[in-house]
């Protein structure tokens, strides 16, 4: 079995990009919390993970639930304390993001100083 760094950083660049997005439909529920008729928007990451092969990334997937990008039609009312809370979980979910990135980056770094 090989390990191919690419692949984690393939994987870790995709979560960076759904919590970019998801930071900016969120954001953008905020924006609009008095709008009349606004629909609530947000990003479910586990049809992405999903897709990806580690046990961890298969659980996380089950946990989340089902659906990708979605507009959440069932509720009348933005609750805005509740789009703050999942603001704070999605900055949680960018520092381990940024953490794994710098991890692995770190890893290919040692393979390529040993490899001299």
């Amino acid at each position: 079995m090989s390990y191919t760094g690419l692949d984690a950083l393939g994987k870790t660049s995709l979560m960076l990009d759904l919590i970019s997005q998801r930071q900016r439909a969120l954001g953008s529920n905020v924006a609009n919390v008095d709008t009349p008729g606004y629909v609530r928007r947000d990003i479910d990451f586990s049809t992405y993970l999903g897709t990806m092969n580690s046990p961890l990334e298969t659980q996380l997937s089950e946990k989340l639930g089902p659906s990708a990008i979605m507009e959440d039609r069932t509720r009348g009312e933005i609750d805005i304390a509740e789009e703050f809370a999942e603001i704070q979980k999605n900055s949680l979910m960018y520092t381990m993001a940024t953490r794994r990135m710098s991890n692995i980056i770190t890893q290919m770094k040692t393979v390529i100083n040993v490899g001299k």
